[in-house]
């Protein structure tokens, strides 16, 4: 599970990213608001931790700019705000928690996984007659399960929740292989060669098209 966390105060930053990532997390961070927004709308994200008091623009402009778009990625609010009035108004932009700081790791862990068991939504991906249930970890044609790798799974479920968008490979690389540096980006295409046999769909099909060049969109 991806989680991004945007807060300025690196100390904060630090902390959680070494909790999380131990717990078993991939983790991006972002310190003010607009890099936030962007990481957040950009990057295949299943949970975000937002700061109230950002640079930039607020995690209150953050959380109602993400909820245009996205409406389902859990958004929990860390913050020292902490009246009725606040509380109230972080849950009107969007958010589904609020945790006042300071906090225990150990609540906000327990928060989290509640967050990502009840964010059912998100756990059944489809494609055109492909269903992927991320629950489970399984994946449907015309409801007969087909067998997929993990990273084969995880790079199918990447194209579809950004399905309409071109993925391009560096981004692939950078948010399915989590590689942040320059790297042979070639072996997506031996996955995608793998996926496509496995599921029937040729290359010439719409449903994963390849995109010469730049990578891969998929679309209904």
């Amino acid at each position: 599970m991806h989680i991004l966390i945007v807060e300025d105060e690196k100390g904060i930053i630090d902390f959680l990213k070494q909790g999380l990532e131990e717990e078993g997390y991939t983790i991006s961070y972002a310190t003010n608001g607009k890099e936030g927004l962007e990481k957040a709308l950009q990057l295949t994200i299943d949970l975000i931790l937002l700061d109230w008091m950002l640079p930039v623009l607020s995690g209150i402009e953050v959380c109602k700019e993400v909820r245009k778009q996205n409406t389902t990625v859990p958004i929990i609010f860390l913050t020292a705000k902490d009246t009725v009035q606040e509380t109230i108004e972080g849950l009107k932009s969007g958010a589904n928690d609020y945790i006042k700081k300071p906090f225990s790791f150990e609540e906000l862990l327990e928060r989290i996984k509640v967050h990502f068991r009840t964010n059912k939504e998100k756990e059944k991906l489809t494609l055109g007659t492909i269903t992927i249930d991320r629950n489970t970890f399984q994946v449907f044609v015309d409801k007969k399960e087909i067998s997929l790798t993990q990273r084969e799974f995880e790079l199918l479920s990447y194209l579809i929740v950004n399905k309409g968008k071109v993925c391009t490979r560096n981004k692939i690389i950078e948010d399915v292989w989590d590689i942040h540096f320059d790297y042979d980006t070639g072996v997506i295409d031996v996955f995608m060669n793998a996926i496509r046999k496995k599921l029937n769909i040729s290359k010439e099909e719409e449903l994963i098209k390849t995109i010469r060049g730049v990578g891969y969109i998929a679309n209904d």
